[in-house]
């Protein structure tokens, strides 16, 4: 085990699993925070503010960092966006306001004809109409982004429709693939060392999802740390080809190495 001077880290199933606590997770964000560790939690959910996650964090289950230790797939959406093309900065964007507030911090402005990216995520009110004009702006030759490619989501009620059902119905329309900015695909990832100025031999990714979480850091290069707590079992993290790095049962379970 090698010490490690930054961690990216999962929410849902990681740090907490719906609304229920991970006493563990707590604990686990104290040792990083008494030793001086760089992290930040790397979320899919593109409808909340880092400051809408931090309020969350700390009024119900007593963890307190701050906004800057928050990238999500929002944020990197916009980050990506604005290294694309500096000349580019009108967005059509299905989304809810974290979405659309990360866009603008960006400088990107909105607009509805004829814009240079039309960018899918998860949105509750979402109508025929905003499809329609998605639809139309990519046919007309925007570039088309989706925030993550997450099918559903669990809440109290069961598993709903989440940003990827919404991008895949733009897909459709359009006969266009999108391209995929979260977790499991490299861009967040990368965006995430960039935001964290390590180099990835310095990092370690951590998360409760083989499929997005563990696969986006060996997609990205870099070592995993698997935590039971979540959504992948045992056996079926056995039966791929690629183990992670590190499984653990629950986060006490990680020693970390200091100097």
């Amino acid at each position: 085990m090698k010490k490690y001077k930054g961690y990216l880290i999962d929410l849902d199933g990681t740090i907490y699993r719906g609304k229920m606590k991970i006493p563990a997770a707590k604990r686990f964000i104290e040792q990083l925070q008494a030793r001086k560790r760089e992290f930040l939690f790397v979320t899919n959910n593109s409808t909340k503010s880092p400051e809408d996650v931090v309020a969350n964090l700390a009024d119900n289950f007593d963890i307190h960092v701050l906004p800057s230790n928050v990238y999500t797939t929002a944020i990197a959406t916009a980050d990506y966006l604005a290294e694309l093309d500096p000349k580019k900065r009108s967005v059509y964007a299905i989304g809810e306001l974290g979405l659309k507030n990360a866009l603008l911090e960006r400088g990107f402005s909105f607009a509805d004809e004829t814009p240079d990216y039309v960018v899918v995520g998860l949105d509750y009110d979402v109508t025929y109409r905003k499809f329609e004009k998605a639809t139309l702006a990519i046919k007309r030759g925007a570039k088309f982004i989706g925030t993550n490619a997450d099918t559903n989501l669990p809440n109290e009620r069961g598993l709903v429709p989440g940003a990827g059902s919404l991008i895949a119905l733009v897909e459709r329309a359009t006969q266009q693939k999108a391209t995929y900015i979260g977790k499991p695909e490299p861009i967040i990832m990368n965006k995430a060392l960039q935001r964290i100025g390590l180099a990835k031999e310095d990092v370690i990714m951590v998360g409760d999802n083989y499929m997005t979480d563990i696969s986006a850091g060996i997609n990205c290069g870099l070592d995993t740390l698997l935590v039971y707590t979540g959504v992948s079992t045992k056996a079926q993290v056995a039966q791929k080809k690629v183990a992670p790095t590190y499984e653990i049962d629950s986060l006490a379970d990680w020693k970390f190495k200091d100097e």
